[in-house]
């Protein structure tokens, strides 16, 4: 046990030894109070493969049917841990902050942010906090039942997008907090990342209903990339996202008849994908890897033959889109 505590330990301080201090550069965290669900989602531009004793979405904490919390800036697990026992006490999100910046385990509550959100007899309430010694640029926005907050940030227009893409976004809460993320869609959004042509290099997503317990939410997406892939996590997140989950506002007649109207096989495939298309609008077409990079697209209207002989065995994605829809399948080549 001794000898796992040190380990543990020395990961810890290999964390705070290194450029990457800060970490999870923008996020928010969200409550649904109709629904009692509590999500989080976030993205940076630290490359975890250097961390491999942290999960993509370490730094959200959900609590059933009770609120969240976002832990991050100059990350300190024992703050986490402080964090989740005072939502575990009852304490309001407020009271949270306060606690926090008044008990911060080095003293230095300037090198935090937070974000905490929670429901509250039936009504939801935020708040957040942003060191005055984070990294710039910095800020939070709260509202009744979200807050977004950033450190490292290209600009004020990161948070201000998420917002908006959030406010807007229909569908239930996970559906809003991908819309989130896509606000932050922008080469260097958190500004270590211009360099690679990203937003940042892992991005995560994750629910949990109120019937969930504590470690395992309903719903959970993340995605890890590596400094110099060129690949932005936040589009690769959608992809696997658009295959977990609907945020489609369709009926259910309308939404079957989407989901029909195409054609994909053989699936497995070995030589010649064919995809029809039994409307004659003309749809946009991608063929996307498991990392989110398109291999092919091209556009079609009534079908289409692709020779995918070159591809390499294993999972691709087939994304189908108009502009107003969009339909993905999963199909495997041989």
């Amino acid at each position: 046990m001794a000898m796992k505590y040190v380990t543990f330990l020395s990961l810890i301080l290999f964390l705070f030894s290194t450029p990457l201090n800060s970490q999870d550069t923008f996020s928010l965290v969200a409550v649904d109070p109709e629904t009692g669900e509590v999500g989080s989602a976030g993205a940076s531009c630290v490359d975890l493969t250097s961390f491999p004793g942290f999960s993509d979405d370490f730094l959200g904490e959900l609590f059933p049917g009770i609120g969240a919390i976002n832990t991050q800036a100059w990350y300190n697990q024992t703050n986490q841990i402080n964090a989740r026992n005072r939502m575990n006490n009852g304490d309001s999100p407020s009271e949270i902050i306060d606690w926090l910046v008044n008990n911060d385990v080095n003293g230095q509550p300037g090198l935090r942010q937070y974000g905490i959100v929670a429901l509250v007899n039936g009504d939801s309430e935020s708040a957040a906090h942003t060191g005055s010694s984070t990294d710039d640029y910095k800020n939070h926005i709260t509202g009744p039942n979200y807050s977004i907050q950033g450190n490292i940030l290209l600009g004020q227009q990161v948070l201000d997008s998420m917002e908006s893409r959030f406010l807007k976004a229909e569908g239930d809460l996970a559906c809003k907090l991908m819309a989130a993320l896509q606000g932050a869609n922008m080469v260097g959004a958190d500004s270590r990342c211009t360099s690679n042509g990203t937003s940042s290099l892992f991005a995560f997503l994750k629910v949990a209903q109120s019937n969930d317990t504590f470690g395992n939410p309903s719903f959970v997406q993340s995605v890890r990339t590596s400094n110099g892939d060129g690949i932005e996590p936040i589009d690769t997140l959608q992809t696997l996202f658009d295959m977990a989950h609907s945020c489609a506002v369709l009926g259910t007649k309308d939404k079957t008849s989407l989901e029909s109207q195409f054609s994909i096989y053989p699936n497995p495939v070995d030589d010649i994908l064919t995809i029809g298309n039994k409307s004659n609008e003309t749809y946009n077409l991608e063929i996307l890897n498991l990392t989110g990079s398109i291999l092919y697209q091209t556009t079609f209207k009534h079908g289409i033959e692709i020779k995918v002989t070159t591809f390499k065995k294993g999972v691709y994605f087939i994304r189908i889109s108009n502009g107003n829809q969009t339909f993905v399948s999963k199909v495997i080549k041989n």
